[in-house]
């Protein structure tokens, strides 16, 4: 990935998959990021999966997104584009993004944050809620919530089946293995591969091992107080999530005072990816609420 250095990120109406790769300093290291959309209402911006680059957003719901609004999508520290080393803590990823969203000239942000990324948005919510005015969580789960401290016992097994199998193992991770979750994990796969210049750098296997003790961390982490937590928010999965059990996407509904919620049957972690046409309008509704 070539970044282009700059302190005056200008959003742009072409398509993710187009999108020109970007870097801002904080604190001395670079963080990679890519910013379409018009400049008009409340930025959102996006923090995703486990091991995820950039170009491991979906570009579908990107796009659709970015119809009516500015959208960021960014790399953590330590991996892909981004510099310095992996933290060990989602509470460190929460910092860096809070710091990312000052530094990019952001006084109020929605934020988006999948599987990892929701744990990242829950974190950032909580320790800057003047920051936040909406939060949509997908595929994601509380700290200490059940199961999210397995996900590794969860995940080589289907890795392993992956690289066997010469698939991406989020072909088996993120959808059920109906023929509508194979038929919605090829079309996903497909989606991802649809940038073909100037792609982000793939994660560093010390990267990706120092995010999974971070997740496992905060699967172990003490429960936080999210009934403090005043952000209007929106929750989303699928019914059958085996990274993060379904249960916290309830958990979190249950939390969260007056939040939203919508789980897509026949579904996985991966839920919004497969349900993408359905999952843009709800959150473009919930965020123009």
């Amino acid at each position: 990935m070539t970044p282009t250095n700059t302190n005056s990120p200008a959003g742009s109406q072409t398509s993710y998959v187009e999108a020109q790769n970007q870097s801002i300093t904080v604190n001395g290291i670079p963080f990679a990021y890519r910013d379409i959309g018009p400049r008009t209402g409340v930025p959102l911006v996006l923090f995703n999966h486990w091991g995820a680059v950039l170009d491991n957003f979906d570009p579908a719901i990107i796009d659709g997104l970015a119809q009516t609004r500015r959208v960021i999508a960014t790399d953590y520290r330590g991996i892909g584009g981004s510099g310095g080393i992996a933290p060990l803590t989602v509470g460190e990823m929460a910092d860096d993004g809070i710091q990312l969203i000052r530094a990019l000239g952001l006084d109020t942000v929605d934020v988006l944050g999948f599987s990892l990324g929701g744990f990242v948005a829950q974190d950032i919510a909580l320790k800057a809620p003047g920051v936040v005015r909406r939060l949509i969580l997908t595929g994601t789960g509380p700290a200490g919530g059940s199961g999210i401290d397995k996900v590794g016992s969860v995940s080589w097994p289907l890795i392993l089946k992956g690289l066997l199998t010469l698939r991406d193992p989020k072909f088996y991770l993120f959808f059920t293995s109906t023929p509508n979750g194979r038929r919605a994990a090829s079309q996903y796969l497909q989606r991802l591969k649809a940038r073909k210049k100037n792609r982000d750098k793939g994660p560093t296997p010390s990267a990706f091992l120092r995010q999974l003790k971070a997740i496992t961390a905060w699967g172990k982490q003490a429960p936080q107080d999210l009934g403090r937590l005043r952000t209007p928010t929106l929750i989303v999965n699928g019914d059958n999530d085996i990274m993060v059990p379904s249960v916290n996407s309830i958990a979190l509904a249950n939390r969260i005072p007056n939040a939203q919620w919508v789980i897509y049957e026949d579904a996985g972690h991966g839920g919004i990816f497969q349900h993408y046409i359905d999952f843009v309008a709800k959150a473009l509704a919930f965020l123009d609420a």
